[in-house]
């Protein structure tokens, strides 16, 4: 399920806190979304320490869980309108390619979609990586604005010495090695640096 974030609340008053009235209509509000949130009530909403939120906090909870439930799941390219294409990618020379790569990165994260861990893949099989797997990937369409979708371009079980070349802290790599044994690949930097747009801090 996608991480939900929330903004931190200052320390200092605000002259737009909750007033009365204000409170009334979150505490209504809260029981609206719990009693639509019923039909989909899992383990998921239990895990969370909802006793330690305000009102406010706990609603906006309640209602990303309620747009997440309600969201359509469509194939990443249908996000758009018209429908994100690519050439394929055989079609292209390297600065074709190079070009549509980079249109495709910034619309991609136009719709929330940001790419993380790309730096060990070249264009060419960044390109192919979006064409053949991203795209096509059916995944919940959440509209709200701080819900992001993190597609990580490594399988960092399945690649796992990719992952501990390149991307792995020091500490990961040394947790790595006392658990398994292994013999540790080198720690390398990836040969495809990008600046790839992400979601803000």
């Amino acid at each position: 399920m996608p991480e939900v974030g929330f903004m931190r609340r200052s320390p200092q008053p605000n002259p737009r806190d909750p007033g009365p009235h204000d409170e009334v209509d979150q505490l209504l509000l809260n029981a609206q979304l719990r009693d639509e949130l019923e039909p989909y009530r899992d383990e998921a909403v239990d895990l969370v320490n909802i006793s330690r939120m305000s009102t406010p906090m706990e609603n906006e909870f309640l209602a990303s869980m309620l747009e997440w439930e309600r969201a359509p799941t469509l194939p990443i390219s249908q996000w758009f309108e018209p429908e994100l294409t690519m050439p394929r990618p055989e079609t292209l020379d390297d600065p074709q390619l190079h070009r549509v790569l980079w249109d495709t990165i910034h619309k991609l994260y136009s719709r929330r979609v940001a790419l993380e861990l790309t730096d060990h893949l070249s264009d060419r099989q960044l390109y192919c990586l979006i064409y053949r797997d991203i795209l096509p990937s059916h995944e919940k369409k959440i509209n709200r604005p701080r819900h992001y979708l993190h597609w990580h371009c490594i399988d960092d079980v399945e690649d796992r010495e990719t992952w501990l070349r390149y991307y792995a802290s020091d500490e990961e790599r040394t947790k790595w090695a006392e658990e398994t044994g292994a013999l540790l690949p080198i720690a390398e930097s990836p040969p495809f640096p990008r600046r790839m747009p992400s979601r803000p801090k």
